[in-house]
Parts: C-alpha cells; structure tokens; sequence
C-alpha cells in the first residue's frame, strides 16, 4: 500500500511515493516522455539527494510515468542552452552532483525501464545497480548526433558494465540499442513483456526488502568503489568538454537542423 508521507518533498517534475520501505522515484513529464528540461534536472538531483538520506527506505527504485523512461534532452532546452551557452555551467555542476549522489547511495537502487532511456536518462539508468527493461524500450546516449561530448556520466558508465571496445562504438554512435540486444551484450539485467514487468521488479524488490539490509548495503558500496574512483577521474574532464560542445558551431548547426525536421514533421 502507498504510504502518503508529508516527508517526501513535493518537485514538479519527479514524483516520490513510498510503497512500505521502498522509495519509488519517477520521472513525471508524461507529456514531454519525460525529456529533461532544466526543470527536471534540478528537480532529479533534489529527488536523489533525498533518497540517501531518507531513513524511511532500505530501497530505491527509479522509473518513468508514460511510455518512456527518459527520453533524452527536450529540444527547447537544449536550443536554449545553445543559444545561451553560459546558462550550461549550472547544468554542469548539477550533472556531476547528480552522478556522485547515485552513486553514493548505500541502498539498492533498481531501475524500472518502463520506455526508451535516453542521453541522460541512459546514464541514470546503467548507473542504478539493476535494471529491468520493457521488451519494447530503447536504450542509447546519442550526444555526438547533437555535437555534444557524452560528458554527463556515460564515458563513466558504459565501458565499465560492457567494456571499452563496446562502449566506444555505442557512444561514437550513439546508437539506441533494443531492450533484447541490450541484455545479450550485458547492459542492463532484465528485458520482458510490458505486462510482465511489475511483477519481475516487484519481485526482485521483495527479495531485497527482505534479505540482509546492512549486508546488501555494505556490498553494494564496496562494488561501487571502482565506480566512484573511474567517475572521480572523469567527471571533470567530460563535464569540461561538453561544456566547449555546447558553444561549438557543430552543435548549434545540429539542434537548428533538428528543430527545422521536426517543424517539418509537425506540419506533415
């Protein structure tokens, strides 16, 4: 049963519930398939930074209203930042907080793939520690096709749950790769039928609820501390270059050629 607690902040772009000693965390930009604006940025760093503290959860679990997970940046956004390139610092520091604060979640954090994850909405689910993916979602980190540098967390992520060689062809591509294909290259966990879903992670969360909490925390941190040496070795530096990426003339080319498809699309 959903506990209501007045102790959950209230965002306007995540939702949190609690569901016993579950903290359930979802993006909620249906309309938009949860793209990230500046909003919900902001609004996921406050989500996550509650969610370490949160002494009424032994678990976390991330997930998208809709039919996406995180469907990569909102195009309005990412125009904007282009054309307002200085107003990128503040991301930049909010991206790196929120790559660290997952990481230094001593709890369990499993991702519920209910749609596409995407840029980084791709990043926040492989840094969760389990993932269960819908069949029909996507995964990817298509930053270089808007000349970006993939420097918000996936040069940290990708390599170190599918190796180098794999990691730098999906993300010079940045190619979506299938739920299916996903799980066969060892990406993520776990892809099913939509309906299927729930009670695959619903399971897999009763089964964390009730085992050895203090155990399943302390090696959850010890697994994570080659995560968090490679990410404190690369977050600067990749925050840095997306930051030059941002005010490059290739990636102000590719969101107006972006934005001019999909007007035509519109009125098509």
């Amino acid at each position: 049963m959903t506990d209501a607690s007045p102790d959950l902040p209230q965002l306007n772009s995540i939702a949190l519930e609690r569901r016993g000693r579950m903290l359930v965390i979802t993006f909620n930009r249906p309309e938009a398939m949860n793209a990230v604006n500046l909003q919900l940025h902001d609004d996921l760093l406050d989500a996550l930074w509650f969610a370490q503290g949160d002494s009424g959860s032994d678990l976390i679990q991330i997930t998208g209203a809709g039919r996406a997970f995180s469907a990569g940046g909102d195009i309005d956004h990412i125009a904007n930042n282009a054309a307002n390139p200085h107003l990128f610092d503040h991301e930049a520091r909010i991206a790196k907080r929120i790559v660290f604060t997952l990481l230094d979640i001593d709890k369990p954090v499993i991702c519920r793939m209910n749609g596409h994850a995407v840029g980084l909405g791709a990043t926040v689910a492989l840094l969760c520690d389990i993932i269960f993916a819908a069949e029909s979602a996507k995964i990817g980190d298509p930053h270089v096709g808007l000349g970006l540098v993939a420097g918000d967390g996936g040069a940290v992520i990708w390599a170190q749950r599918i190796g180098l060689a794999r990691a730098k062809e999906y993300l010079f591509t940045g190619e979506l790769l299938t739920a299916r294909k996903a799980v066969e290259i060892g990406l993520i966990n776990h892809a099913l039928p939509a309906d299927e879903l729930d009670a695959a992670v619903d399971a897999f969360c009763q089964k964390m609820l009730t085992g050895m909490t203090g155990a399943i925390r302390a090696t959850k941190m010890l697994t994570n501390l080659e995560l968090k040496r490679i990410a404190h070795a690369v977050m600067d530096a990749g925050i840095a270059y997306e930051s030059l990426s941002v005010r490059s003339s290739e990636h102000v080319g590719a969101v107006a050629a972006l934005k001019e498809k999909l007007a035509a699309k519109s009125k098509g």
